[in-house]
């Protein structure tokens, strides 16, 4: 294992220390005062294209919170621009062309990271410098079905409907779009970590909308392959999140990532008696939690801190984003009370 390694990447490699490393999905954002005051003077689009404002907005919670990683302020359907995708927020993302046929995904291009995407990749190298070296920095992307479902359907949906019935009557130029997507997005998280990032994560936020069946042969081989790719390039570790994938566990698990995150639904323990105890895992507190009394809250956290014990190593995270009406107060117990828990 190369030496320097932050607690972070060594958890992340298989490693376990003490304490438990600890950063949190949406870390950057919302819930932060400090992040309010700052939108109110730019628009999310401008505060994700300018890598001083980027880099700025990453560092308020390491700056405010004991986070053991830092993770770049960005959202995953920005590198779609590049590829030729009109897109705007309102507030979340709004696909004005949709791709509703075969000649439509076609049309989209592959992914440049240098000249598409040259804000991320700066905005990393600012936030590398600026931090702290025992702090590690993770860059991130939508995973290729994700990005499809958005493509597809226009925007959000409780069932993306339309993605998944263009992957069923489409196969053809569905595969296409996946292995576009996929390919970009290996270019994408590669040109993160030759930035600056210590590792790159792919969040799969509506996979577990798959049957396990179709899982197996439209997804994994395509994330398989994407995971490779990275690591031919970059020697970084790789998470995946398999949103909802509770059904799609031993599959996820196949991906070849080097940590597998998991949603709230699926206690860690059930997780390491489905996938053994080499696997290292991500995880996975409900963020409703963070609403509750303080002794509700420290012994929400223990279970999760027990119950990852069993696995090769453990990095804490929620099951899910932060919400953003949550108490940054409440942030600072979880992660003083996860060091303060963990530390033998």
């Amino acid at each position: 294992m190369p030496d320097g390694l932050t607690l972070f990447e060594r958890a992340a490699r298989g490693e376990r220390g003490h304490p438990t490393p600890v950063w949190i999905m949406r870390q950057a954002g919302r819930y932060l005062p400090e992040y309010r005051a700052l939108r109110r003077k730019v628009d999310f689009l401008t505060a994700t294209k300018t890598p001083e404002l980027a880099a700025r907005i990453t560092l308020q919670p390491m700056e405010r919170f004991d986070l053991d990683a830092a993770i770049i302020f960005s959202d995953i359907m920005t590198p779609l621009e590049g590829m030729g995708v009109s897109l705007r927020f309102a507030p979340g993302p709004v696909i004005d062309d949709p791709v509703r046929s075969p000649s439509q995904a076609r049309t989209l291009r592959p992914l440049d990271a240098e000249e598409h995407v040259p804000f991320v990749t700066e905005a990393i190298s600012l936030v590398r410098s600026e931090l702290s070296h025992d702090r590690a920095v993770i860059g991130f992307a939508g995973a290729p079905f994700t990005l499809f479902c958005y493509l597809v359907e226009g925007g959000g949906s409780k069932d993306f409907m339309e993605a998944r019935s263009f992957l069923r009557a489409e196969p053809e130029a569905a595969a296409h779009l996946l292995e576009l997507l996929g390919t970009s997005m290996a270019r994408y998280l590669t040109a993160q970590a030759r930035s600056g990032a210590d590792a790159v994560m792919l969040f799969d936020s509506w996979v577990g909308l798959l049957d396990a069946g179709t899982y197996r042969r439209r997804v994994l081989p395509l994330l398989q392959r994407v995971v490779a790719d990275i690591k031919a390039e970059v020697d970084r570790p790789v998470i995946y999140f398999a949103n909802g994938g509770n059904h799609l566990l031993e599959e996820a698990a196949r991906v070849g990532a080097d940590v597998l995150a998991v949603d709230w639904t699926v206690p860690l323990s059930l997780a390491v008696d489905r996938l053994g105890t080499a696997t290292v895992l991500q995880g996975n507190l409900d963020p409703s939690y963070l609403f509750a009394d303080r002794a509700t809250l420290g012994s929400a956290i223990d279970r999760v801190l027990s119950e990852g014990a069993a696995a090769a190593a453990h990095v804490f995270n929620l099951g899910h984003g932060i919400h953003r009406t949550t108490d940054p107060d409440q942030v600072a117990f979880l992660v003083d009370w996860v060091h303060e828990r963990s530390a033998t």
